[in-house]
C-alpha cells in the first residue's frame, strides 16, 4: 500500500491537469468558432440587407421587385443611384430587422457610399467610424457599398458565450474538488490504518503485561511452598485480582469508545455537586501525588456547582483529566484544580505544569485514537481513548471544553457546564 499510495495520487494529479489542459484548449478553440460564427451573422446581415435594399429601390422606380434579375452593369447603377433618396428610418429598420434575426442587439449606424463619397447616412455616422466598420459593395461594379458601423463592447466575443465558459468553470470547480475530497479520503483512510496498525500495538501492549503477570501469579499458586504460606497465597492472589481489575478498565474503556460511535450512550442525569466529585478524585490522587513529591491545590471558588449529569461518566471525565496530568508531569507533578462561574455555567479548570503540548498537537488532542509523538520515548501507556471520551461525554452534556498549553510550560484544561434548573433559579 505504501508504494502503490503515492502512483494513485500521481495518476489522480496527472489526469487532473490533462483535464484542464483540455478544458483551456477547448475554451480557446470555441472563442475562434464564435469569432466566426459572428463574422458569418454579420455577412448574411449584409447580404439581405443588400437584397431588401435592392427591392425597395425597385418599389420606388416602379419595378416588381419579385422579378428583379440585375447583371447588367449600367442597369445595377441606374437603380442604386436613387438609394440617396431612401429615407433614413426605412434603412434602418431593414438593418435593424436582419441583425434581430441574428440576435445581435447592439447600437449601429450606416453609410452608403458612391466612389468613396457619401451618398446616405444615418444621423450620427462619423467618419472615424470607417476604420472599424464592416464594408461590402452594393453593385456588381462595387461603386456601390455599405459601411455598417457595429458598436460592440470590448471582449463582446467572450460575453456571448459567458455562460458556456461559466458551466466549463463550474463543472471544472466540481471535478477539483471531487478529485481533491477524493485524495482528502485517501490521506484519511491511510491515516485510519496507520491509527488502527498503533492501537492494536498499544492494545496489545497494554493486555500483554498484565498477562504475563497473572499467568506469573498462577504458576506460583500452583507450587507447595505458596500454598502452604497463607501470606503468600494472599500476594499472588492480589496480583491476581489487581491486574485482572486493570484489564477490565482497558476493555471499559474500549467498549465506551464503541457505545460513543454508535451515539448508544445513555445518560443517567441527576443532580450531582461538582465540588463534591471533584474533593473524591482529589482524594484518590492526593496518595499518588505525594509520593511523586508533587502538589495537589484545590481552589473550588465556584458559588453555584450543581449540574445535571450522569455521575459515573462526569466521575470518569474529572478522574482522566487528572489521570492524563499525573502522566505527563514527570517526576514532579504540579497540578490545580479550579471553579469558577460565568453566564449560567461552572467552569472547571485543570493546570498542569507537565511537558506540555505544540499547536499541532493540540488541533489533534481530542481524536480517537491520537496520541502525540513523544519521540523514541514509549513510557506512557494508554491507546489515546481518554480524552475523546472526555469531549463526548463533555458535549453530551451540553458543555465545551478546551486545552491551552506551550510545550514545556504544561496544559489547562477548561470545561464548562450549564447548571442546573434549580441553581439558576
Amino acid at each position: 500500500m505504501k508504494k502503490v499510495f503515492p502512483v494513485i495520487i500521481v495518476l489522480i494529479c496527472l489526469s487532473l491537469f490533462g483535464l484542464m489542459f483540455i478544458q483551456l484548449n477547448w475554451v480557446k478553440t470555441t472563442m475562434e468558432v464564435q469569432k466566426i460564427k459572428y463574422s458569418f451573422e454579420i455577412e448574411n446581415v449584409i447580404n439581405k440587407t443588400r437584397s431588401d435594399l435592392r427591392s425597395r429601390l425597385a418599389m420606388v422606380r416602379g419595378l416588381n421587385p419579385n422579378f428583379i434579375r440585375i447583371t447588367d452593369l449600367n442597369s445595377d447603377n441606374f437603380l442604386w443611384s436613387g438609394v440617396s433618396t431612401l429615407p433614413e428610418a426605412d434603412i434602418r429598420n431593414i438593418i435593424q430587422t436582419h441583425l434581430n434575426e441574428e440576435k445581435i442587439k447592439l447600437p449601429f449606424e450606416y453609410c452608403i457610399t458612391l466612389r468613396g463619397m457619401v451618398e446616405n447616412n444615418s444621423r450620427n455616422f462619423r467618419r472615424e467610424m470607417f476604420e472599424s466598420a464592416y464594408q461590402a459593395p452594393l453593385t456588381l461594379d462595387g461603386s456601390y457599398g455599405l459601411i455598417l458601423y457595429i458598436e460592440e463592447p470590448k471582449n463582446y466575443i467572450s460575453q456571448r458565450t459567458a455562460w458556456m465558459f461559466g458551466a466549463a468553470a463550474l463543472f471544472t470547480i466540481i471535478i477539483i474538488a471531487a478529485f481533491a475530497l477524493t485524495i482528502r479520503t485517501m490521506f484519511n483512510q491511510k491515516k485510519i490504518a496507520e491509527i488502527k496498525s498503533d492501537f492494536i500495538n498499544n492494545m496489545t501492549h497494554e493486555f500483554k503485561t498484565p498477562l504475563a503477570t497473572i499467568s506469573l501469579a498462577s504458576d506460583a499458586l500452583s507450587m507447595e511452598k505458596v500454598r502452604k504460606n497463607p501470606d503468600m497465597l494472599d500476594y499472588y492472589a492480589g496480583i491476581i485480582k489487581s491486574e485482572n481489575k486493570r484489564m477490565n478498565k482497558q476493555v471499559e474503556k474500549i467498549l465506551q469508545a464503541a457505545q460513543i460511535d454508535k451515539d448508544d450512550l445513555k445518560l443517567k442525569l441527576q443532580p450531582i455537586n461538582v465540588h463534591d466529585v471533584i474533593e473524591k478524585m482529589t482524594e484518590s490522587f492526593s496518595l499518588q501525588i505525594e509520593q511523586q513529591n508533587g502538589t495537589l491545590a484545590s481552589n473550588l471558588l465556584a458559588k453555584k456547582s450543581l449540574i445535571m449529569a450522569d455521575e459515573v461518566h462526569f466521575s470518569n471525565i474529572i478522574y482522566n483529566l487528572m489521570d492524563n496530568a499525573v502522566k505527563y508531569s514527570g517526576d514532579h507533578v504540579k497540578l490545580e484544580i479550579s471553579t469558577a462561574n460565568s453566564k449560567g455555567n461552572v467552569v472547571i479548570k485543570i493546570k498542569d505544569s507537565g511537558i506540555g503540548m505544540n499547536k499541532e498537537t493540540q488541533m489533534h488532542i481530542f481524536e480517537k485514537f491520537y496520541r502525540a509523538h513523544t519521540g523514541n520515548l514509549h513510557n506512557i501507556k494508554g491507546f489515546g481513548l481518554g480524552l475523546s471520551y472526555v469531549k463526548a461525554i463533555v458535549e453530551s452534556h451540553k458543555g465545551k471544553i478546551k486545552v491551552d498549553s506551550a510545550l514545556g510550560k504544561g496544559s489547562t484544561f477548561t470545561i464548562e457546564l450549564p447548571l442546573s434548573s434549580e441553581e439558576i433559579a
